[in-house]
């Protein structure tokens, strides 16, 4: 082949090839533009559209009257727009945020500190923005109109800078009601919250929500959050907004509905303050010093349903110090051991020894392991153990008594012999885990150790000192005391850490006695003994306490009722129950309440009572009053506030005097009393222009 022939061959090879690149490219051009070209239009349309979050009101939160008890407000906000503030110069910019923060009377370092994504280096949790970019970033919030109105005229002068109105919570306090433990709090979403929102794909969280973090702000959240609406806004390449692009309007919040009446929950937050303040100018006669009184609570319940009408705990706090966020300082008050840790509700997570209110529960365990109405004990001043005497109160004696008695006069040493009788019979071998006991069975039947499954987040457990638990005890603690007994030293510490490195684990006829009336290891939540007097009250029925009784729609219709739920069944046979309300009924009316009920019109409103004053280590006693009528429960604990009855039965009178319109000697119903026994079946009533009225009343005496 001649050179001339291969060099048109090569020639024709390459513009076959050319060529065929050619037509590959024009068929690409064709099958992207013309095939698929309303796809990647759409696609490129999404690019340049992004969403701005606009948050739905938050429900409302009403008593079982239709009280407002939660609401919203609006504020003064003032928000920076950072794809405006982003287009400045540094200089210009840091000047702007100067003239900002010294203009709403913030730190500088809190203004740049609200500005920075969760994410960024330097950000921190509950001040950095979790929200979209794009959305304009709140940093002040609760304004004077008259700073919001200044900033608004001179805008020239503060460029990126948004003066609006928007919604926080607001709490009205009906009654002087303050019931923070109750309610709750809000605080702005996490990053892992937000993560798990999204796995779940749940819209209705984004990253510049607040969520409920207590109380029934966060038990019913999901409810009360609503859905957010979206405004679409134009973007460009650079991120800049361009204009808006269409919206979709938020769903407000559902109402929830509680239980709580606010009347009763004003008189039960007074009485229990005053309590606490009336017991610190109380001199200990076993200490010769005022009183602690260090905390306290206060339940309310319906006996049959286990409902909660009121609940109150101190130290308690504003709920509105968490609006529009929460300084470092106020936080660690919160926190502070010193202020009294205002943070832990003491009705739901306080774990207090029940002392004799914990007799009762020792009684049924008894009458139904062998023992009879007809047993007689002897009620000395004192009951010996090994060498250590456990002495009754004030070493009082009342010689052979029955059960009846024994709870009348709460008479300790009773208890005491029936505790190491059934040690002795049934577990004498302090090293057997699996020894039966009667008592610490029936405590169990009637719900104590484990939560009552209230509906409120962060219940405690309570705990039985059984022998097992006295065993897991000593595995976990075997060291730490080990440790403390090989130091020198002859004091109570030193001596108790080498006790209890050779026998911590072992269940000891002392400690049997000690649970046997209510001290020792075990403790109890004052919810754990409302929830307990509330079974003997109704006959039987264990309830799982609920706040919430219904979940309302913004249109009025019922999205969920909330139902009494029965947790367990407690065996307890009808004559050995009124065996038990007739002694209980005999403290109040002769026994250790009685000095404090005197003129009460017991024969129009029987009150059962039991009275504790508990001992622990190294503090003052603990003062309880158990209650229950035929109606209600009522529970009142103040820790080292001193006796039963002589601390607390005052209050307790006060609230019952209330809930039934008790005036000197007589019930006389009027409007200054809370109005029926019962609260009604029915729920408040949504009227079309917003408002909310109570229950008709031809639904009340329906119910």
């Amino acid at each position: 082949m001649t050179a001339s022939r291969r060099s048109r061959l090569r020639l024709i090879v390459v513009q076959a090839l050319v060529f065929s690149l050619f037509a590959t490219l024009l068929a690409r051009l064709y099958y992207l533009q013309v095939l698929d070209g309303e796809e990647y239009q759409a696609r490129a349309a999404s690019q340049s559209v992004r969403e701005v979050v606009v948050q739905p009101p938050r429900g409302l939160i009403v008593d079982a009257q239709g009280r407002p008890l939660v609401a919203n407000r609006t504020s003064w906000t003032v928000s920076v727009d950072r794809s405006l503030l982003d287009r400045m110069d540094p200089g210009p910019q840091e000047r702007l945020l100067e003239r900002l923060a010294e203009a709403v009377d913030l730190p500088l370092r809190r203004v740049r500190a609200t500005l920075l994504d969760c994410g960024d280096p330097g950000s921190q949790e509950g001040t950095c923005w979790n929200g979209s970019p794009y959305q304009p970033v709140p940093v002040a919030s609760d304004l004077e109109q008259g700073t919001a109105l200044g900033l608004m005229e001179q805008a020239e002068d503060y460029p990126a800078v948004l003066v609006e109105k928007q919604r926080l919570r607001a709490y009205p306090r009906p009654y002087g009601v303050n019931g923070a433990h109750l309610l709750g709090y809000l605080s702005p979403v996490t990053e892992a919250e937000l993560d798990e929102a999204d796995a779940a794909e749940d819209r209705s969280v984004n990253g510049a929500s607040t969520v409920g973090r207590a109380g029934v702000e966060k038990q019913y959240d999901r409810f009360l959050r609503g859905m957010p609406g979206y405004r679409r806004v134009a973007v460009d390449s650079m991120g800049r907004v361009l204009g808006e692009d269409g919206a979709t309007r938020a769903r407000p919040g559902d109402t929830l509905v509680t239980s709580i009446d606010a009347r009763v929950q004003g008189v039960v937050e007074r009485q229990l303050a005053q309590t606490i303040e009336t017991a610190r100018s109380t001199v200990d006669t076993v200490t010769g010093t005022p009183y602690v009184a260090d905390a306290g609570a206060a339940v309310v319940l319906e006996a049959d349903t286990g409902r909660v009408v009121a609940m109150a705990s101190q130290p308690t706090y504003d709920p509105d110090v968490w609006t529009g966020g929460i300084t470092t300082d106020q936080l660690d008050r919160l926190y502070s051991e010193d202020a009294g840790t205002p943070l832990l509700s003491r009705a739901t997570q306080g774990q207090f020894a029940p002392g004799s209110t914990w007799k009762p529960f020792m009684t049924m365990g008894a009458l139904t392991h062998g023992y009879s109405t007809d047993t007689r004990l002897d009620c000395s001043s004192s009951f010996t153990v090994g060498n250590r005497a456990f002495n009754n109160y004030e070493s009082g004696a009342y010689g052979s008594i029955g059960f009846d008695k024994a709870l009348e006069v709460s008479c300790n040493t009773f208890f005491y012999r029936i505790g190491y009788d059934y040690w002795q019979r049934l577990g004498s071998d302090p090293t057997d885990v699996d020894a039966p006991d009667p008592l610490v069975e029936e405590a169990k039947e009637f719900g104590f150790g484990r939560r009552t499954g209230i509906d409120l987040p962060g219940e405690a457990t309570g705990r039985i000192a059984d022998r097992r638990w006295k065993q897991e005890y000593y595995r976990t603690q075997k060291d730490y005391y080990c440790g403390i007994g090989e130091e020198p030293g002859e004091d109570f510490l030193h001596r108790f850490a080498r006790e209890f490195c050779v026998e911590g684990g072992w269940y000891r006829a002392g400690d049997a006695v000690n649970f046997s009336i209510g001290q020792g290891d075990t403790i109890v939540t004052p919810l754990q003994l409302a929830r307990a007097y509330g079974a003997i009250a109704n006959g039987g029925n264990l309830m799982a306490p609920r706040v919430g009784k219904a979940v309302v729609s913004p249109s009025g219709r019922v999205v969920r009722e909330i139902e009494p739920t029965v947790s367990a069944r407690v065996d307890m046979p009808a004559q050995l129950r009124d065996y038990v309300d007739a002694a209980l009924g005999n403290v109040t009316s002769v026994g250790t309440m009685a000095w404090r009920m005197g003129g009460f019109p017991l024969a129009d409103v029987p009150i059962r009572s039991k009275t504790g004053s508990a001992e622990v280590y190294g503090k003052q006693s603990t003062s309880w009053v158990a209650s229950y009528s035929d109606d209600y429960v009522v529970v009142m604990m103040v820790s080292q506030g001193g006796t039963g009855s002589g601390t607390s039965g005052p209050a307790i009178r006060k609230i019952w005097e209330s809930l039934y319109g008790v005036d000197g000697e007589r019930v006389v119903p009027s409007e200054a009393a809370i109005p029926g026994v019962v609260a009604p079946d029915a729920l408040p009533t949504f009227a079309d222009d917003g408002s909310i009225l109570p229950p008709r009343p031809d639904r009340q005496e329906d119910s």
